[in-house]
């Protein structure tokens, strides 16, 4: 409570519960919700924010398990209300690009897909000395709060949304090896997973939180018939599309030779570097415009369309559960 007058918060409540009766009889109550706390939490919260009548903007992944997230999204669609998730690596101007790129047939059909997320903050045994833990980490690595697997919930969720948003297709299967690369570590710290989408095209998703040194090393790489395309995090104003026998092409943030999403996407003149907070203000930019769509009862702007939605946090965990089963088991399993 007394955090919220330091960041300027007009009002502020200890329980949501308190807060959506409060908010529910005032002339200027809010409009949405934004969840974004321990992951255990975000069903109840946004149920509740749903049957109030609230859109609902939440961290990922949507739930912690599969069943819970399909009735979520399931209550979302039933009431009308908006259920989105801030996957904001897909906020960024050049994955836009990415992903316009490819709808537009510049790759050809795709056939190759290789996405990496390589973090270093598991990379030693800090369960040796628990006191020590950042809280925003100890709760993640607790399974009640954080879910049944650590690195695929908290990364793996986002290489497969940057995966499926940027190629448009979906995870038909998988072959994984989830666990911990670090000795005695009970939480998983890595996974490695083949997989198969929806046009028959393979490929590789690798993360790890124990990869030492590695600084949220995010990677894509996308390979079709006529082409492909590479983005990195460490560089993400720059997309690398990629010919055979001919010169690479970069294609830079800004350039009004870009593709219609990627061009909204971009505040600043060309050379003017945007990044990670930017990001995270494309998704409430669209976000708003699905809230305020909805309450004036029109369609929303189309170029927000790309909004990661509730659709984007089942599959998200029915992929988790895929891959867990697969893991279990060493054999291919279906995601949808």
């Amino acid at each position: 409570m007394s955090s919220a007058k330091t960041i300027g918060l007009a009002r502020a409540y200890s329980r949501i519960e308190d807060m959506i009766a409060s908010e529910r009889v005032r002339h200027d109550g809010i409009d949405a919700v934004v969840i974004v706390t321990p992951n255990d939490s975000h069903y109840d919260y946004a149920t509740q924010a749903i049957a109030a009548g609230l859109d609902v903007m939440c961290d990922k992944p949507l739930t912690n398990d599969l069943a819970s997230a399909q009735a979520l999204a399931a209550q979302a669609k039933a009431s009308g209300c908006i259920l989105a998730l801030s996957h904001n690596y897909s906020g960024y101007p050049m994955v836009r690009e990415a992903r316009s790129a490819i709808a537009a047939g510049e790759l050809g059909e795709i056939r190759l897909v290789h996405v990496a997320y390589l973090q270093g903050t598991l990379g030693t045994r800090v369960e040796d000395e628990p006191q020590s833990i950042p809280s925003r980490l100890a709760w993640r690595l607790n399974s009640a709060k954080g879910g049944t697997s650590h690195v695929m919930g908290d990364i793996g969720t986002h290489a497969h949304q940057l995966l499926t948003f940027i190629t448009c297709q979906s995870v038909m299967s998988v072959m994984a090896d989830v666990g911990a690369v670090i000795p005695e570590r009970t939480a998983h710290d890595t996974g490695s997973v083949i997989v198969t989408l929806t046009n028959g095209a393979r490929g590789v998703l690798f993360v790890s939180k124990a990869a030492t040194g590695a600084e949220n090393a995010l990677r894509i790489e996308v390979y079709g018939e006529a082409g492909g395309l590479s983005w990195s995090h460490t560089d993400p104003n720059t997309l690398r599309v990629m010919r055979n026998g001919r010169p690479a092409e970069l294609r830079t943030r800004g350039l009004p030779t870009l593709h219609p999403s990627a061009q909204r996407a971009s505040r600043v003149p060309p050379g003017h570097p945007e990044g990670f907070h930017e990001a995270f203000a494309n998704l409430y930019l669209d976000f708003a415009e699905h809230v305020a769509a909805r309450r004036l009862g029109v369609a929303p702007d189309p170029m927000a369309l790309d909004l990661p939605d509730a659709k984007t946090g089942v599959d998200g965990l029915a992929f988790i559960d895929a891959c867990l089963q697969s893991s279990r088991e060493g054999r291919w399993i279906k995601c949808v």
